[in-house]
């Protein structure tokens, strides 16, 4: 019996965190060395693994050609086997594996691992978002956070919460450790299919900056900015965002 599509973006996406955790475990890479066989491992895996049990699907990922054969299907398959390269290769918790599936352009399902805590969340299986603080928490780049984010953080009075990849900021909302992930520094369809299902599916609010929605499995996979947040948070963000976007 086959596994649905919730258990199959699940399975695969711990599967692919366990032989990362493996790969950094064995010493032999250090290094950018180790960012480079982590995402080649982890992405001939779940490559194979996805044409293997959904051989009719396209498929996209970060490490993977892109075949613009996807364009034409409606059911694709948006993987980023390390999200969060940098602190992967650091041995931090804050990298992420993105198992997503865009159906007609819209990111339906997905499962988001967090290897470095041993954590899974699925867009299927929804848990209940913790409430939040009187203080807002704003998630953003540990490196470089964007001028926006830190903008609508002081008119929230939000505090700024540093971390690593988008896998991991999107979810530190579900875990109630942030609030509000606002990005607008450029992204990929891989880095955020994914997490953006998963999120959906717990009942955030999810879009780009400007409220449009998010549409995947597009000719240019780049996506200049995004906004996940609770849903009670999403109008004001918008409206303090908005001015921003005209200068």
């Amino acid at each position: 019996m086959g596994m649905t599509d919730g258990d199959l973006a699940a399975h695969l996406a711990d599967q692919a965190g366990k032989i990362l955790l493996q790969v950094r475990a064995s010493g032999m890479f250090e290094g950018k060395s180790l960012g480079k066989a982590g995402d080649q491992t982890a992405n001939q895996f779940l490559c194979h693994a996805l044409r293997q049990q959904r051989p009719e699907d396209g498929l996209l990922s970060e490490e993977e050609k892109d075949n613009a054969e996807r364009l034409a299907e409606e059911r694709v398959w948006i993987v980023d086997p390390v999200d969060g390269t940098r602190e992967y290769g650091e041995e931090r918790a804050d990298w992420a594996v993105h198992v997503g599936l865009c159906v007609k352009g819209e990111a339906a399902l997905g499962a988001v691992a967090l290897p470095g805590v041993d954590v899974v969340l699925r867009s299927d299986q929804p848990g209940t978002v913790p409430p939040p603080p009187e203080v807002l928490r704003m998630v953003v780049s540990r490196t470089r956070p964007a001028r926006e984010a830190t903008e609508v953080a002081t008119k929230l009075g939000a505090e700024l919460v540093p971390m690593g990849s988008a896998g991991a900021k999107a979810m530190s909302i579900l875990q109630g450790e942030a609030d509000i992930y606002l990005h607008s520094g450029g992204q990929y369809e891989w880095d955020s299919c994914a997490p953006v299902a998963v999120a959906l599916g717990w009942g955030l609010h999810c879009s780009r900056i400007d409220g449009s929605p998010l549409v995947y499995n597009q000719r240019d996979v780049y996506m200049p900015d995004l906004l996940i947040c609770r849903k009670e948070h999403a109008e004001r963000v918008l409206a303090e965002v908005a001015p921003l976007l005209q200068s």
